[in-house]
């Protein structure tokens, strides 16, 4: 008689999210660094999908405003950012991808080879049955206190 396997438990889960989010994050910061971006200039293009108070992306990259300034300053010494006044409140300062900016983006995640070949493993049903559990994962994890 052949013993039922185990379903994993939490931390089994939560280590293996933890080693692919830290496998991911270093492609994508050697795919950046290919570009000359630091992984936190990277992440700061990533997350502009239109435009983002200084503010908020301070939220979004977990650090303090202060900094934020100084890594949108190298990126729009590059051309990759633009800052503009928020149309309903002229003292917030927007902060918008360039064209050049959005092109560079996409090409750092297409050249992401190490997540793009772990992914080939997945046949199509696969990916989409991955898809859908991290979509409910998504919700939960990106809600911050």
């Amino acid at each position: 008689m052949t013993a039922t396997p185990q379903p994993p438990t939490k931390a089994q889960l939560l280590e293996l999210v933890a080693a692919l989010g830290t496998a991911q994050w270093q492609d994508f910061a050697a795919a950046a660094a290919r570009h000359g971006l630091t992984s936190v200039q990277a992440k700061l293009l990533a997350q502009l999908k239109g435009p983002v108070p200084m503010r908020g992306l301070a939220t979004l990259l977990v650090c303090d405003a202060s900094n934020v300034t100084g890594i949108v300053d190298r990126l729009e010494s590059r051309g990759l950012v633009r800052r503009e006044p928020d149309p309903r409140d002229r003292r917030v300062k927007n902060v918008v991808a360039t064209d050049e900016g959005l092109e560079t983006i996409q090409r750092v995640r297409a050249e992401m080879q190490a997540t793009h070949s772990a992914l080939d493993a997945l046949d199509e049903e696969e990916r989409t049955a991955l898809y859908g559990l991290l979509e409910r994962l998504r919700p939960g994890l990106e809600r911050r206190g």
